[in-house]
Formats: C-alpha cells, sequence, structure tokens
C-alpha cells in the first residue's frame, strides 16, 4: 500500500478493515466482473508446481476483494473509499507438514513460484513437527458456482443514492433532537476461486453489508451527553435490506421497532434520537437480581463470546489464545456438560440465507451445513476443520474454515452460531407479562470476558424496567454479570419462530497476524431468571 492509499483510507485501516496490499480504485472499478479463464489458469499453475515439487496435498485461493466505506457526519461527507486487494495464496501439505505462500502477481510463473516456496516452507516445517497433518476426507465436487442471493447489488448502486440515504438518515436524527449523529456504510465484495488436489474448482461470489450509525444527544446545561446506536443488522444480503419493506418489521414493547430481513435505518435513527435523549434524564439502574427479557439485538453478542468463541476447537485445545483467550469448554465436557437449561439449543450454520457466514463452501472447499453444539442444555460438539476432524472421531470437517485474504492462510473460523426458537407460541409481550421484577434489554454496548470465557459482563444500548408483568420506564447505565453455564441454565423461556432475528459482528477479530471474518447469531427474545444487574453510571458524562 503506496502512502496516498494509506492516509485516505487510514482511519479505516486502523480498525482493521482494509485487507494488505490493498489499492484504491475508480467506483466503477468494483463492477468490473472476474476472470473466470485466469483464475482457472493460475490455479492449474499451483496444483501442477505443487504437485511437481513433491506436495501430498495443495489447495489454491485466487482472491478478489472489493471494499467500499462512506463515512459521514451530520451534514457533510467524510470519507469514501473503494479499494481492491487481489492474489493468490497457496497451501500445501508435504512430507505431513503444512506449507503457505502468496503472490499478488498474477501469472502462471509467479504462482509458481510461490507455490515453490510454500513447499519448502512445508518441508522446513517436517523437520520441526511433532506428528504429520491429518486431513479428513474430502470428495472433489468439481466445477461449481455459488453467489449471495442478492437482488440488487450493493456495488451497482450510485454513489449519490447512498449519500443521499446517509445524508436523510443524518437529518432526521437531528430533527428528531439529535445533536451529533455519525453515520456509514459498508459494502464488500468477496470474489474468491478455491481449487484443490481433490479435484474441486469453486467459483463463488459473496455479498456483505452494514450501515452502523451513532446519534448522541447532549444536556447544554450540564453538558452531559448520551448515544444510542442503530439497531440495524450487518447480513449477507444486496442493498435491497435497506429500503425499508414495512412487512418485515413489527413493533415490540418499550417503542422499539424490531426488523427482518429488511431495514429502516431513517426510521431507526428517528427512535435513536428520541432514545439518546431520553436517556439523559432516565434513573439509573438500581443494582441487584432481575429477570432478564433479552432481545437477539443484544442477545447475539453474548451467544458470539460465550458460546461460539468458546467451542472453536483450537481454543479447546489450546492451540488458539489471541483475543480473549482458551476455553473453559474442555473435550472431557463433550456429551455429558449441562451448559443450559433444556430449552437451550445451539446450532452452527453456515447455509441460512441473509446471514454474515453463508456461503456454499468454506475455504477448504468443503459444503457448509447446519449441525448441533448445544442440544436440549447439553454439550454435544465443536467445530472442526479438515485438520481437526480426527481429533472429534469425525469422519468428516465441519466446514468452517475461513480466510479473510488471499495473503492470509485459512484456518478455523466462527460459523453462524444460532439460539433455536423455543417450539410452544410465546409472543414478547406474553414473556414480559410473567415477569414481576425485570429489565428488558436491546441493542450491543460495552462488554468484557476473561480469558476462558466463563466470566463476563454485558452492556445494552437500551434498558426497559419492567414491574409486575408491565414496561415501566427507560433506564440507563446497567450490565449483567454471566457465568456462562450459570447464565444459560437461567433459561426459562424462549420465544417462538415469529420471534426469530438474526444481528451479528461484521468484524470479528481472531487469530496472530489478526483476521478479520463476519459472523451472524439468530435468537428470538430470551428470558433469563435472577441473574445479576450492576449500575455503571459514571461521575461524569
Amino acid at each position: 500500500m503506496d502512502r496516498r492509499t494509506f492516509l485516505a483510507g487510514s482511519g479505516l485501516a486502523a480498525a482493521g478493515l482494509l485487507l494488505p496490499n490493498t489499492r484504491l480504485i475508480a467506483a466503477e472499478q468494483l463492477l468490473a466482473p472476474a476472470d473466470a479463464a485466469r483464475n482457472r489458469r493460475l490455479a492449474d499453475a499451483a496444483l501442477t508446481s505443487a504437485r511437481s515439487a513433491g506436495a501430498s496435498y495443495c489447495d489454491v485461493r485466487v482472491g478478489r476483494y472489493l471494499r467500499q466505506f462512506v463515512e459521514t457526519r451530520e451534514a457533510r461527507v467524510e470519507n469514501v473509499v473503494n479499494a481492491e486487494s487481489i492474489g493468490v495464496g497457496v497451501r500445501v501439505i508435504a512430507e505431513g507438514a503444512w506449507g503457505f505462500a502468496a503472490t499478488n502477481a498474477l501469472d502462471s510463473d509467479s504462482v509458481a513460484a510461490a507455490t515453490g516456496q510454500a513447499v519448502a516452507v512445508a518441508k522446513a516445517n517436517a523437520r520441526l513437527a511433532g506428528a504429520s497433518v491429518q486431513l479428513a476426507p474430502q470428495q472433489g465436487v468439481g466445477e461449481v458456482h455459488w453467489r449471495t442471493p442478492i437482488r440488487r447489488n450493493a456495488m451497482e448502486v450510485p454513489l449519490q443514492e447512498k449519500i443521499a440515504l446517509l445524508m436523510d438518515l443524518n437529518a432526521a436524527a437531528q430533527n428528531a433532537g439529535a445533536d451529533f449523529v455519525a453515520s456509514r456504510l459498508f459494502c464488500i465484495n468477496e470474489q474468491k476461486y478455491f481449487a484443490s488436489s481433490d479435484g474441486s474448482y469453486i467459483d463463488q461470489d459473496v455479498h456483505r453489508l452494514w450501515l452502523p450509525f451513532t446519534v448522541t444527544a447532549v444536556d447544554k446545561t450540564s453538558g452531559r451527553f448520551r448515544t444510542r446506536d442503530g439497531l440495524g443488522a450487518p447480513v449477507g444480503m444486496g442493498y435491497e435490506y435497506l429500503e425499508g419493506d414495512a412487512s418485515q418489521k413489527f413493533q415490540l414493547p418499550g417503542e422499539v421497532t424490531a426488523y427482518g430481513l429488511s431495514y429502516d435505518p431513517r426510521e431507526d435513527a428517528v427512535a435513536a434520537a428520541r432514545q439518546a435523549r431520553a436517556k439523559l434524564s432516565a434513573p439509573s439502574v438500581k443494582p441487584g437480581k432481575y429477570d432478564l427479557v433479552i432481545d437477539p439485538s443484544n442477545l447475539f453478542l453474548t451467544i458470539h463470546e460465550s458460546v461460539g468463541h468458546p467451542l472453536e476447537l483450537d481454543r479447546v485445545l489450546g492451540y488458539e489464545a489471541n483475543y480473549a483467550g482458551t476455553s473453559f469448554a474442555t473435550l472431557d465436557k463433550r456429551g455429558s456438560f449441562r451448559w443450559g437449561s433444556e430449552q437451550v439449543n445451539f446450532v452452527a450454520d453456515k447455509t441460512r440465507a441473509g446471514s454474515l457466514g453463508a456461503v456454499g463452501y468454506d475455504d477448504e472447499g468443503v459444503k457448509t451445513k447446519q449441525w448441533d453444539l448445544v442440544r436440549e442444555g447439553i454439550l454435544v460438539d465443536y467445530q472442526a476443520t479438515r485438520d481437526q476432524a480426527h481429533m472429534l472421531g469425525k469422519a468428516a470437517s465441519d466446514g468452517c474454515s475461513y480466510a479473510d485474504s488471499w495473503s492470509t492462510v485459512q484456518f478455523q473460523r466462527m460459523p453462524n452460531v444460532s439460539l433455536q426458537a423455543g417450539k410452544a407460541p410465546l409472543s414478547v409481550e406474553q414473556m414480559i407479562a410473567g415477569v414481576d421484577k425485570g429489565l428488558y434489554i436491546h441493542g450491543r454496548a460495552s462488554y468484557s470476558i476473561d480469558q476462558q470465557r466463563y466470566n463476563a459482563q454485558f452492556g445494552g444500548q437500551l434498558l426497559f424496567e419492567i414491574e409486575n408483568g408491565k414496561v415501566v420506564r427507560q433506564v440507563e447505565d446497567g450490565a449483567y454479570q454471566i457465568r456462562t453455564p450459570e447464565f444459560w441454565n437461567s433459561v426459562s423461556a424462549v420465544c417462538d419462530a415469529r420471534d426469530f432475528r438474526v444481528y451479528g459482528s461484521f468484524f470479528d477479530g481472531k487469530g496472530q497476524p489478526s483476521q478479520v471474518s463476519a459472523v451472524s447469531h439468530g435468537a428470538a427474545t430470551t428470558r433469563f431468571d435472577a441473574v445479576n444487574v450492576i449500575s455503571t453510571a459514571r461521575s461524569l458524562g
């Protein structure tokens, strides 16, 4: 990346949003089609070179990663970035060990040279490896194509239309009482071509989208301020998600709108401005035990941190400890450990349409699927890639390998992990009606978790006090504390599928060097009994 590119995208790059070897491009270049013939030629060059160099296995990923970021504040556009990163990554097994190399030179000789380097790395690793890599069997699938099911490609939407959407959102928030508002739009397209010595040639076109914003209300007398972030979900969809289909929303207690497979950011911004203003006069939560009614817009993060990450097999085995450590969920717990109440069922899934993690095949060429992690409260499984499957006695990978760039090696990444909806009919209103003393919580806020994924604390964007079965007032400055098994064992009710919604993490970090992935977590509103809540009230601000 040259200095001009770095300076233009520095704020985004600091947050890990731009990939290595990224270059700025004109907006129209975001629409250039993938070169299928070139991709096949480069893949074959790698496979042939690997075989000649003595590799027993090879996979190659030709990747073109497109990014468009638009940043605004109040009535001005602060930044627009159109970026492309393109190159080839080659992974091999030679003499029983892994090797990897990559190049951004898109010619057969350069790819063959990178493959030779990967084989040399593998042979050097073999001299130090304690055991040979054991790959789960994988049948080649030949030539296949998969694309995120979208109706409107966000990259094709004119920049002026996107800016107008953000400007309208900002103005609406200010007219509704916000003093400041910042909004952003992230559009991502990953064009990924995978080939392997197993006989697979897999062409995938992956799309993701997110429109986050933050509104701020200020008490000009005291200088105190409060914020409320947007409640829209990041999605694996096209621009149609932002076009506000009224049939895809419904009202919840506390004057909160829930969104399904469509989102109206302007409507959410108006509500955010009013609710941020209400926070200024809302009383602080009184510490103590509460029954919590948690909306999926908040619960997704708790699932992510206390279920998704601790059931990553590399963390369980101690192979991975970056970004909040390893895991308490050791292998001896499989099949017997009570993770939650009988109403708790967690499913891993990389197939759900509209989710961030949905692809047809993972970055090892494995067809994606669903599988159980926790069934009726009992821990039954983990997340495993091809070289991990034998550690669990599995005959096949779970299809959860991912690399965030052609220049990074693929490794085990969390699939979508979701809490299944309750089977018995139960609405949010009915759930709240059964609570005598509780809190109703929406939206992610600050959180922390320990190095074993066991003790944690989570705040919320919106908190409403429940008394005698009714939402009585908005409150502020509260966070709930959990010990993972105790928390999930306190689940006493889960709303039915009518309330099931999917939220997620657009930029989830893992590994060293760090990689970023996107993953969704679905849930219906869930009740947790007698959870400890603390006050996070601040003396200033």
